[in-house]
């Protein structure tokens, strides 16, 4: 009776063994799509959330678990675009600090506040940037340093992205991107380049809020944030290569599948 328990009980943890194997090689594919995805046009999180839910991260884990894997993930990309000079570093200073600090208030008060009124509005209004963003015409190799540069519009609307990056986050690059091409007429390649600088920021204060609450797996990350790495070099590297072209049809991409993302959580409240 007792090899019999012993056999079942063998096989009971050869499963779940071979699940959570499964598991893992999942998020790491993920995670490989997500930095590819988020180098070029921002929204890792609208592959990694799910992904990490869809394996039974509680929500808030995998909203921390995301800002893990993403923040440490762009670094290559950014390693990239500087070493192509695509960022526009006289807007950096203006809007470093407010991502930053928005994305920490935003991770702080998600627990207190109802994400239902930021999903409408930005559901709204997402069409409108877009459509802003992708009818420039021809997409620049540079950017002429005589445009304008609007840093007061720079600071508060990297504090209110970084808010949104800290309180729900997916989209928060292609945000970024749309705000840059709409508020100072980059061109698509260096607004991506430019807005990595600012969602590393606003990862950064988000990453720690949720690394203070304890809402991090630091040991299953190391693998996902190697292939977040991987993803964000290719990506990065085909976003120079096209010169900004790919990121046009990728930003309509995740922008779409964030309107649906947060349509959903907005109309049934899951």
């Amino acid at each position: 009776m007792s090899d019999l328990v012993n056999h079942s009980m063998f096989i009971e943890g050869s499963v779940i063994a071979h699940y959570l194997v499964l598991g893992v090689i999942l998020l790491v594919i993920a995670s490989f799509i997500a930095g590819y995805i988020d180098a070029i046009a921002g929204g890792a999180g609208l592959v990694l959330i799910p992904a990490f839910i869809l394996t039974g991260l509680p929500p808030q884990l995998a909203l921390g678990q995301e800002k893990l894997v993403s923040t440490i993930g762009t670094i290559a990309a950014i390693k990239n675009f500087v070493k192509n000079k695509s960022v526009i570093w006289r807007v950096i200073p203006a809007g470093l600090i407010s991502a930053l600090a928005g994305a920490y208030v935003g991770a702080k008060v998600i627990l207190l506040l109802p994400v239902e009124t930021l999903s409408i509005v930005i559901v709204v209004l997402l069409p409108v940037g877009l459509l802003a963003a992708t009818i420039k015409g021809k997409i620049k190799e540079s950017v002429d340093d005589s445009a304008r540069t609007n840093f007061l519009a720079i600071f508060v609307v990297c504090f209110i992205v970084g808010f949104y990056d800290g309180f729900f986050g997916p989209g928060t690059g292609s945000l970024f991107i749309i705000a840059l091409t709409v508020i100072n007429k980059f061109g698509l390649l260096q607004a991506s380049a430019t807005s990595k600088i600012f969602n590393f920021a606003s990862n950064i204060g988000a990453f720690v809020a949720f690394a203070i609450a304890g809402k991090m797996a630091y040991l299953i990350g190391i693998p996902m944030i190697i292939a977040s790495l991987a993803g964000n070099h290719i990506g990065s590297l085909h976003a120079i290569k096209t010169n900004g072209e790919i990121i046009r049809k990728v930003l309509f991409v995740t922008v779409g599948a964030m309107m649906v993302t947060l349509s959903v959580k907005y109309f049934t409240g899951v």
